[in-house]
């Protein structure tokens, strides 16, 4: 069963600094700091662009609407191939922006429920469209770092 994004968030506790991911390059605080930007870009803080061509979009939506999971070793056009620098100082303070990130997210739409926010993979998506990409997302993320299971 899925877990829905409260819970997942919540599992950032049981993720430690030197737990080593499974597959791919992140290490635990860059896993952390890119979950963190991406919900800080749903909550309206960070302005990006869609790279995914407008005809592709409605077949990205039918993917994450889907019950597949993203593929591993997946390399995004938005971000490349190499790690970006981290942000934080600490572990603990990428954690601390992460769920801060979300709680900004959930503030945003309380006041803004019909807006719509560019994502940079799925084009515009309203508050229900970015929870199931956060809940898509973040499980990939944390099956990469064994904090939920495949």
């Amino acid at each position: 069963m899925q877990k829905n994004v409260d819970t997942l968030i919540q599992l950032l506790d049981n993720l430690k600094a030197d737990t080593p991911a499974k597959w791919g390059k992140m290490t635990a605080q860059h896993m952390v700091e890119h979950i963190g930007v991406t919900l800080w870009i749903s909550a309206g803080k960070i302005n990006v662009k869609c790279f995914t061509p407008a005809d592709k979009i409605p077949m990205m939506i039918r993917f994450l609407n889907s019950d597949m999971p993203m593929p591993k070793n997946f390399i995004s056009p938005a971000i490349g191939e190499e790690l970006l620098p981290l942000r934080f100082e600490t572990f603990d303070e990428a954690v601390a922006n992460t769920k801060e990130g979300y709680k900004a997210f959930l503030a945003y739409f309380e006041a803004n429920p019909e807006a719509k926010i560019t994502n940079p993979a799925y084009g515009d998506l309203d508050f229900e469209q970015w929870k199931t990409f956060h809940t898509k997302h973040i499980s990939h993320h944390f099956t990469q770092f064994g904090l939920i299971d495949e």
